[in-house]
């Protein structure tokens, strides 16, 4: 992106530059989900009882951990700003602010996985489990620095200085360090102590500090970037800027992670069959859900930079090339899924096994609610990418708690336990409240981005 240009990019290359942005981002979200994969299957090995305690202390923690990134999402928009206004000099401060930041924000995360146990009894989960899942957590709560500085603060840091290639290879080589440390751990080969399913959670926690360091060593060693990096005190205020704007996305993202937290519950009160057909789409949509994702992270860097060039027109652009981007993307997977059901749920069930057919069935039209839950899915999420790139948090952080809460959930509630739609009634509900999300999003980007350009051409004139 180059400070010289005056007259706005094209389409295109707005649309290649946002692709090039994105599909690291994308590769490195999906290696991380791979990673759960691959503890699942290992933990699988030892029994139902690890498999249970050790995926629900991993959902835990990633969902502590995911919340507090998002305030870090700040750190990512803030030197969009400063290298599209050429104040790069700004840029080391931002970075340095970022790191105590993740220090501080380090500091609930661990308190609250270290009272894992209590926490759990008091909801009145079963004693051994609790005990289990406590002792899982107390090994995982040390990688939750290190996952806010090697996830959070780097998945926003480097691809605001156009080196998010790093994320990706450095992910790939995780999830092969993840799965030999896995391995070994639990089962102690190759020399490794024998440690059962707590072998799996030093696995993980091992991982995620290798990743930290192997990122910020590369980031401070190469010459290319070194100047973005180089010493400067943190200041309260560039820390009360990231935090003010970073606090609305960490309880956007939460209340989303809620409403399909409250959903997976609703649809255990359906049955067994139910429940295993809902993981099977959640499944699906997670995976396909990593693209829009990584394309609203590469919004928010472009609508960012040229925000901060005083380009709002680019700026403008930018977004909605971005969105249109995420609709394509979700639109082809949404054919996917309507076209080929049979075979997507082939993955994960046996067709041939008569015990697995009633599951199947519903898994099958589940998948055609979720191949239109996936599109405006794909809306909400790049186009609340755009308005962080305006630094617009607060109010998008408003319409998502209404969209989820104020419409998605009752009209799930409703059209599953009142219409007797079953899970299918609960899955029209998300769907119905990330579009009311998606549309609130994109009207909110319309009107912000528009309301810039007289601004702009006012000081111009």
């Amino acid at each position: 992106m180059s400070h010289t240009l005056t007259r706005p990019p094209t389409y295109v290359r707005h649309a290649v530059d946002t692709t090039r942005l994105a599909a690291p981002l994308a590769i490195a979200q999906l290696s991380q989900m791979a990673m759960g994969v691959t503890d699942t299957i290992l933990l699988g090995s030892l029994g139902p009882d690890a498999l249970a305690a050790g995926g629900l202390s991993a959902n835990l923690f990633f969902v502590v951990v995911t919340l507090l990134q998002g305030v870090l999402t700040s750190v990512s928009v803030t030197v969009s700003h400063a290298r599209g206004a050429q104040a790069e000099g700004r840029v080391p401060h931002i970075y340095w602010t970022g790191l105590v930041l993740s220090v501080l924000l380090s500091i609930p995360a661990f308190a609250l996985l270290s009272f894992a146990t209590p926490i759990l009894l008091a909801l009145g989960e079963p004693p051994l489990l609790a005990h289990n899942i406590g002792e899982y957590c107390a090994v995982l709560r040390w990688g939750t620095l290190g996952s806010l500085i090697g996830i959070g603060l780097m998945r926003s840091f480097l691809p605001a200085i156009g080196a998010a290639k790093r994320l990706l290879w450095v992910s790939l080589a995780g999830v092969g360090v993840n799965a030999f440390l896995n391995y070994g751990l639990i089962h102690g080969k190759f020399g490794l102590p024998h440690m059962g399913f707590l072998g799996s959670a030093m696995a993980t926690m091992i991982t995620i500090w290798l990743t930290a360091i192997v990122l910020v060593a590369w980031l401070h060693l190469r010459p290319r970037y070194r100047h973005y990096v180089t010493a400067q005190r943190p200041s309260m205020q560039m820390m009360g800027e990231l935090f003010s704007l970073g606090w609305p996305v960490a309880i956007t993202y939460g209340v989303e992670a809620l409403l399909f937290l409250a959903t997976g519950l609703m649809v255990g009160l359906l049955g067994e069959t139910s429940l295993a057909a809902h993981q099977i789409v959640l499944n699906i949509a997670s995976v396909a859900f990593m693209v829009p994702l990584a394309i609203g992270q590469a919004a928010n860097v472009r609508v960012g930079y040229w925000a901060g060039a005083g380009q709002p027109l680019a700026a403008r652009h930018a977004g909605f090339v971005a969105i249109g981007l995420g609709v394509a993307f979700m639109g082809l997977s949404g054919f996917v899924m309507i076209v080929a059901p049979h075979t997507i749920v082939g993955l994960y069930l046996n067709p041939d096994k008569a015990s697995n057919a009633s599951t199947i069935a519903l898994a099958n039209s589940l998948l055609a609610v979720a191949a239109i839950f996936q599109i405006v899915d794909g809306v909400q999420t790049v186009a609340s990418g755009c308005l962080r790139g305006l630094k617009d948090t607060r109010v998008p952080m408003l319409a998502a708690t209404l969209g989820y809460w104020g419409i998605g959930f009752p009209t799930g509630y409703l059209l599953a336990f009142h219409f007797g739609l079953g899970p299918r009634g609960l899955w029209w509900g998300l769907a119905a409240g990330l579009a009311s999300v998606a549309l609130l999003m994109t009207v909110r980007f319309h009107r912000k981005s528009q309301r810039l350009l007289p601004v702009v051409a006012g000081r111009l004139g």
